[in-house]
């Protein structure tokens, strides 16, 4: 069981990570829980760890499955809160995009921001 993140800043922009080991290097921030734990603190801790960045999981947005792997992802739409960002061995940048000026990523992820975009104009 996987979780991902769509966290923003106040400017509405959404966070991605530069992984060193994915085909697309660009996307979402995520990782896999540890055991007993609860999926919000599962998306806080992997951020941390790999970036340093502390961010707040605030909903869960959606439950999905990964159609080349067997994962199921569970989707939190989030908050930035601050941080500085240090390189790990799985991500050696970090950075906030407008979501017209976002770099190559999964068309899947490209979707999910995009959904998320809505509903958030939807309920303002």
């Amino acid at each position: 069981v996987g979780v991902t993140g769509v966290i923003f800043n106040q400017k509405n922009e959404v966070l991605l990570f530069k992984h060193t080991y994915r085909a697309r290097e660009w996307g979402l921030p995520g990782g896999y829980l540890k055991s007993k734990e609860h999926p919000k603190e599962g998306l806080e801790r992997e951020i941390e760890e790999e970036t340093g960045l502390t961010v707040s999981a605030d909903s869960r947005f959606n439950i999905r499955t990964d159609r080349d792997t067997a994962r199921l992802d569970i989707v939190y739409v989030g908050s930035f809160i601050g941080g500085t960002f240090k390189p790990s061995a799985e991500v050696n940048a970090a950075q906030f995009f407008a979501f017209d000026q976002l770099p190559d990523i999964r068309r899947d992820q490209l979707v999910l921001i995009e959904k998320i975009l809505q509903t958030r104009r939807q309920k303002n």
